[in-house]
């Protein structure tokens, strides 16, 4: 009797270590995981002939993932907490993840719808194609929602190693495996790279939360300086190359090429998002103290990818094979660019300099997906993929060719396009308010180096035609992955503050 009496008076004193899991909060996760796991095994029990199921039950399963989103809208939600610090918390739902996660669920959703055609003409293997894309977008919309260097790791990792296979998804093609392993090797070895930070970073602070990391690092040993200092500059490393930043840029243009042109989508909007959110993270939130360090480095890294970037797309021959995805695949760089602008300038006038990243980065995801979707749908009659072949696009597909030539503009910040102009103002205002007058100039000199090559392409869409045009009936669901964005597109020009609205003020849970 007295032995239970201990252990009752023991049980009562010692810490809670049940953790209770909000469901809630890690549904969009959750549902974006589950679907996965069904559709691989439903590939098993299915008949060829019913495979195309397992894309559709993919696309609503992304659909029901982004509607998990609207009942955590308030941005207060947060789980996996430790019982000793329950502000120090794994996963945190607050308005930076949630619109990030839009970001993420909405453009896999549109690329399925993309991918739906895609692989059934490719012949493609359906059950692990659509496994692979859920498995990544899953990884992807847990990375923002990561709030400790161990989990942002195994989220980057899981978003990235499906992607390294879709890559190379085309069977027998040399320019796909080629790109894969391109792909591959670059992207181990910056995570390598990233590991070996993250280790170092723990030995300086012994925590991997964010916001612990954050107050230890305010008071590192001076012996430990150098060794925290190291840490934070090989952790950046890994999340550079993910938002393929001048110097980690290079496995870019022949990936896009070598991949399915959904996944090079894909890629160029999640797969970006994904880097830029990794690096968001742990430079506003975990390594403010070395903001002296991190931020004059990006400034000269958004200088550079910009310049790169954009000089590069602009010698694009038209006649190249594969050269309207190259083209892309360059503009991706120098967006690149401008999507760092602002995280550099957090480091000179606080983190809410962020909210400019995002809202490009929401502009930025709406209109390549919807080129990417035009030239996805150009290539079914057109598979060289080169510029030239846009020649008369609108005497062959109007609604096409309208919708592409108004994504370019968005992208080249021109009227109609307002909402590019409203995001490259956004991000130019960033700088200034910084005090990186430099950068803001160098900015303006690539914006118009840029209006080169998207004028060219856009101006190639209205001239007359050479030849006999090939009139094929468009797959819906590539149409309406076209529609969808351009939609977006044409009512965020419309009322630009609504991204405004959504990215102003503080994105994260205080």
């Amino acid at each position: 009797m007295t032995a239970m009496t201990a252990l009752t008076v023991l049980s009562a004193e010692a810490p809670n270590l049940v953790q209770s899991v909000d469901w809630l909060a890690i549904a969009p996760v959750v549902i974006t995981a589950a679907v996965g796991l069904v559709v691989l095994v439903a590939d098993l029990f299915l008949a060829e002939r019913h495979k195309p199921l397992l894309g559709w039950i993919s696309v609503a399963g992304l659909a029901a993932a982004t509607a998990a989103l609207l009942p955590l809208r308030a941005g207060d939600r947060a789980t996996f907490c430790l019982t000793g610090d329950p502000a120090a918390c794994s996963y945190v739902a607050d308005h930076f993840t949630l619109v990030i996660q839009f970001l993420v669920l909405a453009g896999a959703l549109v690329t399925a719808l993309v991918s739906v055609t895609a692989v059934h003409d490719t012949r493609m293997p359906a059950g692990e194609y659509w496994f692979l894309l859920l498995s990544s977008a899953a990884g992807a919309a847990l990375l923002p929602a990561s709030r400790d260097l161990a989990t942002l790791i195994v989220a980057l990792e899981v978003a990235s190693l499906p992607a390294f296979a879709l890559v190379g998804m085309r069977r027998g093609d040399r320019l796909s495996s080629e790109a894969a392993l391109k792909f591959f090797l670059s992207s181990v070895t910056a995570t390598a790279v990233s590991l070996m930070g993250v280790s170092f970073v723990y030995a300086a602070t012994g925590s991997l939360h964010l916001t612990q990391v954050a107050d230890r690092l305010e008071d590192v040993p001076g012996q430990l300086d150098t060794l925290a200092m190291a840490g934070v500059a090989l952790t950046l490393v890994g999340f550079a190359f993910k938002t393929a930043a001048v110097p980690f840029h290079f496995w870019v243009p022949d990936t896009y090429v070598g991949a399915p042109l959904p996944i090079a989508g894909y890629l160029s909007v999640i797969g970006k998002a994904v880097g830029f959110t990794g690096l968001i993270l742990v430079t506003v939130i975990a390594f403010p103290a070395y903001s002296d360090v991190w931020g004059p480095a990006l400034a000269v890294l958004a200088a550079l990818t910009m310049t790169l970037g954009n000089t590069a797309a602009l010698r694009q021959s038209p006649d190249r094979p594969n050269s309207a995805v190259r083209l892309l695949a360059w503009s991706s760089v120098g967006q690149a660019g401008y999507l760092l602008v602002p995280i550099a300038a957090a480091a000179y006038s606080g983190r809410d300099q962020i909210g400019s990243t995002v809202a490009y980065a929401l502009m930025y995801a709406a209109v390549n997906l919807g080129a990417f979707a035009v030239a996805a749908l150009v290539a079914r009659t057109k598979p060289l993929h080169r510029i030239s072949d846009y020649r008369g696009l609108y005497a062959e597909r109007p609604l096409a060719a309208l919708s592409l030539g108004f994504f370019l503009l968005c992208l080249a910040g021109l009227p109609p396009g307002i909402i590019g102009l409203f995001a490259k103002v956004t991000v130019f205002r960033s700088a200034v308010d910084a005090g990186l007058g430099w950068l803001a100039v160098v900015m303006a000199i690539n914006v118009v180096i840029a209006l080169y090559y998207y004028l060219r392409w856009t101006a190639l869409l209205f001239r007359t035609p050479e030849g006999a045009q090939t009139r094929t009936r468009a797959p819906w669901p590539v149409a309406a992955a076209v529609v969808v964005t351009a939609i977006t597109a044409v009512v965020l020009s419309a009322a630009p503050e609504l991204i405004l609205r959504v990215t102003s003020g503080s994105l994260f849970a205080q």
